[in-house]
């Protein structure tokens, strides 16, 4: 708008035109005054946050000071390998005569002197079996016939179940990528197969595995306790998320193309456990009689909160979630009452740190949270059975978040 256009605006209009600008400046410099107050937070890393420790900041480590432990056993003598119980062949090295003065020297006049074991893997080579399947036109019936083919040895994929069993176990026990894979048996082993064959294979391997899915799956839908927990997943060039399901028993990995609720209904189909152990993602909630909140993505935050300036609510709900910790780590030893007078102390406690009124913005998003959670927080104290972190679930999925980033994800369902 030109000044020639403001001159054939209305007094109304030119207050109206102005108060909307202010408006939008006042917006702006709220905006900027956020932002410049972000500047001064620290950054997030695993410590303070759900950042992985991929991603944290590696300092350099310090060099060992000369004469340390570690630098002088790399030259020391002694110890070593354990000699092999059972070895496949044995090499006695005796003397015929004197290497000094050649006299005569008899196999009663030696004993061993020295004893070690020369480990080596033997050259390993495909075996390739030719089958010829002969047949005839019948004098009889006058009908074309085949020999069958041998059990075992059928038509098919010419690569037999060793060779299925070994491409799996690299694939999926050490993340090896397709062409590092095909590398490693044509490098290894003398053995050609191509990338698709490959995926071929892992397609026909597959089904061998339904069933114990399927038994863990049942298993799981008559858990009496669940912990969840979820990331994400590449298949076929696509984001979608994996989801993990387990408790001491079992455990189920499930990917799916969203990360709402609705999974969770699927994998459980209808049933309910007594209790859930997950973050606080809202698709990992209602699921359960009972919640339990993992203290150990709350102690993260509170360290952020901290590192963010607050003094005041943030150091204190830190301490509580710690005894918390300390508490269930020696639960199984403490009797009934005394886990009650605990439980008693930290609800105490809750309600005074709940009480204070903190002024960084990130202590009063946390005041709202525990507000809302804080039952959550002491299930474990109430049940024994019931962990206080959801570290289990984060275990049984940093594998899969290793295989994805060493391979880039799965190339199909």
């Amino acid at each position: 708008m030109n000044r020639d256009d403001l001159a054939q605006l209305s007094k109304d209009d030119l207050i109206e035109l102005v108060l909307s600008q202010a408006a939008q400046i006042a917006a702006l410099a709220r905006r900027v005054a956020e932002l410049e107050a972000r500047l001064g937070e620290p950054p997030k890393d695993s410590s303070n946050s759900s950042v992985p420790p991929s991603r944290d900041r590696k300092a350099n480590r310090r060099p060992r000071p000369p004469g340390s432990r570690r630098e002088a056993s790399l030259g020391r003598a002694g110890g070593g390998r354990a000699l092999h119980p059972n070895p496949d062949e044995v090499v006695i090295a005796r003397l015929t005569s004197c290497p000094h003065c050649k006299a005569a020297m008899s196999h009663q006049d030696q004993h061993a002197i020295d004893r070690y074991d020369r480990i080596e893997l033997p050259v390993v080579r495909p075996v390739v079996t030719r089958v010829e399947r002969h047949g005839a036109i019948c004098r009889g019936c006058g009908r074309r016939v085949i020999a069958p083919a041998p059990a075992g040895l059928e038509p098919g994929s010419p690569f037999g179940a060793r060779i299925a069993a070994l491409a799996v176990y690299l694939r999926y026990g050490h993340a090896v990528s397709y062409e590092r894979l095909s590398r490693t048996f044509a490098d290894l082993y003398g053995l050609a197969i191509s990338e698709g064959a490959l995926a071929n294979l892992f397609a026909r391997a597959k089904p061998r595995f339904d069933d114990r899915a399927a038994a863990i799956l049942a298993r799981l839908r008559q858990s009496r306790l669940i912990a969840s927990d979820e990331t994400g997943a590449r298949v076929k060039g696509r984001t979608e998320w994996e989801w993990v399901f387990q408790n001491d028993s079992v455990c189920l990995h499930v990917i799916r193309p969203s990360r709402a609720r609705l999974v969770v209904d699927e994998v459980l189909a209808g049933h309910r456990p007594q209790v859930w152990v997950s973050d606080l993602y809202s698709a990992q909630q209602g699921h359960a009689e009972q919640w339990q909140v993992c203290v150990a993505h709350q102690l993260r935050d509170c360290t952020f909160a901290i590192e963010a300036g607050d003094t005041i609510l943030a150091p204190r709900i830190k301490l509580i979630l710690l005894r918390i910790c300390a508490i269930c780590r020696r639960r199984d030893r403490l009797a009934d009452s005394t886990l009650r007078q605990y439980r008693a102390d930290i609800d105490r406690r809750l309600d005074a740190a709940l009480a204070l009124k903190p002024t960084n913005r990130h202590a009063i998003r946390l005041r709202r949270r525990f507000a809302k959670c804080r039952d959550n927080l002491v299930l474990c104290l109430a049940d024994r059975t019931v962990p206080p972190t959801n570290n289990a679930s984060e275990r049984d999925i940093r594998p899969s978040t290793i295989f994805r980033k060493v391979t880039n994800g799965f190339r199909s369902t």
